[in-house]
């Protein structure tokens, strides 16, 4: 989830030479660019690699998606190349990455103030008169954050409807049936099958709940917030299941901040997503997005830094791989197109689909969804360990590490915790990690816990262990 901000034009530079702060800005227009490295400065430019292909709608998407993800490069000569872990594990390493991401080789360009007027009495005491209110008002810097602003912010309700065709299109968006469409364990995500009245909906679904807040791209209006989006970061989703999730239903969304922490060197946020359904006002699901504000910390005393929270400290968990052969490693390998297929759900962030903007931040092509692949990773433990039914998850936790190209393939390696799953999630192809957390299950027999076997799921199933096998909607054990 993306924060609303102002933007900027990446890949302009502007002359220091410019005009009083009283003359009007020249208007914003492009030219077409010669073919040469550089081109003759206008009175506002963009850079010349700048792909909008005269897509008028395209260079407004693309000047401020670009503008997120490169953020300062425009007052760079040389741009610096993306960070190798883009997602990094604490909050040290996350504050300390603070170049942007390189978006063009070009030289920089220039930008040519517009002309002053002839000096006159009247434009001297006027200019003077701007120059004083400017000093006046930039005497103090503005804070970077204003925790009371953001805190009291209270976000409007979203109401919303989905039906059993969002449910099933996100189940193939997440890998469901993609190795066999007649999969034992996951054609009831998508099929009636054996005459069930409604499919199964997986717990990650929920994930998207929160983009109904948004403005389709990840947007959300957050007051009291001052930062650098280039160095903006999702780092944590944490989900909370608190009855089977059904296949159709109109829903309400109520967001808050449940907490903001002051880093030094950065700034946590948590938008917390409550969704209920609209008729009853039972609740179904929390979702908590955590977002890395580096660069906007520092707001508060060092000595007593700034923390609030509206949850208890124990209710998410530390990740902790444990040092031992997993209980289950499942690999499944996802398609060229599975962006451009999970982003049918809903998040439609250009960086997932569009090569000029995925190149503009720093990467070869479009990148996954990091939380299409959160669905990947609570797949697999669906699979392994609960028998194919998604009403066994209780809550998940994620945390985002490295992005994933479609194409490659997860391999997801899970440890078995009384009823906890921790799991890691790496990119086989380049034997790194990109996710790692925990799934709480409803229910976990203990004659699975004792077994400790281990498994390998995905094409290359062997030897897979004996897992529960859940009835009903209410996920307890049916076994005999």
């Amino acid at each position: 989830m993306l924060l609303r901000f102002r933007w900027g034009y990446p890949g302009v530079h502007v002359n220091s030479a410019a005009a009083p702060t009283s003359q009007p800005s020249p208007p914003r227009r492009r030219e077409k660019n010669s073919g040469q490295e550089g081109c003759k400065p206008t009175a506002v430019q963009p850079c010349p690699r700048w792909p909008t292909r005269g897509d008028p709608v395209k260079s407004t998407l693309a000047m401020k998606w670009a503008s997120a993800y490169a953020g300062r490069a425009a007052q760079r000569s040389v741009c610096s190349p993306p960070a190798p872990n883009f997602f990094p594990d604490d909050v040290d390493d996350l504050v300390s990455l603070r170049q942007p991401l390189c978006f063009s080789s070009s030289p920089p360009l220039q930008v040519a103030a517009a002309p002053a007027p002839p000096a006159t009495a009247e434009t001297d005491e006027a200019q003077r008169t701007t120059r004083a209110a400017a000093m006046a008002t930039t005497s103090k810097p503005a804070a970077a954050v204003d925790p009371e602003v953001a805190i009291a912010h209270r976000f409007p309700e979203v109401s919303f409807d989905y039906d059993e065709r969002d449910v099933a299109l996100y189940a193939l968006g997440v890998g469901a049936c993609g190795d066999d469409a007649v999969d034992d364990k996951e054609l009831h995500l998508v099929y009636h099958r054996d005459g069930q009245p409604h499919i199964k909906v997986l717990p990650t679904f929920v994930s998207l709940f929160p983009n109904k807040n948004s403005n389709g791209l990840g947007i959300v209006d957050v007051p009291g917030l001052n930062f650098d989006a280039s160095l903006l970061l999702h780092g944590q989703q944490y989900i909370e299941i608190y009855r089977p999730i059904p296949s159709f239903a109109s829903v309400v969304n109520k967001v808050k901040v449940a907490g903001l922490h002051d880093k030094g060197k950065a700034t946590i946020l948590e938008l917390e997503t409550t969704t209920s359904l609209r008729e009853s006002g039972e609740i179904i699901c929390m979702n908590r997005s955590t977002v890395y504000l580096r660069g906007a910390g520092g707001f508060s005393d060092s000595s007593r830094p700034y923390t609030y929270a509206t949850y208890p400290a124990n209710q998410v968990h530390r990740i902790s791989i444990p040092n031992l052969a997993p209980s289950a490693v499942y690999d499944d390998q996802t398609k060229q197109s599975q962006a451009l297929l999970y982003r049918l759900s809903g998040d439609y962030n250009p960086l997932h689909s569009d090569p000029d903007i995925a190149q503009v931040a720093g990467f070869t092509r479009p990148i996954l969804h990091g939380l299409c692949t959160l669905g990947f990773a609570a797949r697999a433990v669906i699979k392994s360990f609960c028998n194919g039914e998604p009403a066994a998850v209780k809550s998940i936790f994620g945390r985002f590490l490295l992005h994933v190209y479609p194409g490659e393939t997860l391999s997801t390696e899970m440890w078995l915790d009384g009823q906890k799953v921790h799991y890691q999630t790496k990119v086989k192809e380049r034997n790194r990690a990109v996710l790692s957390g925990y799934v709480l299950l409803q229910h976990i027999p203990s004659s699975l816990a004792e077994t400790g076997d281990r498994s390998t799921g995905g094409a290359s199933t062997t030897n897979q262990a004996a897992a529960p096998t859940y009835g009903g909607e209410t996920g307890h054990d049916q076994r005999g």
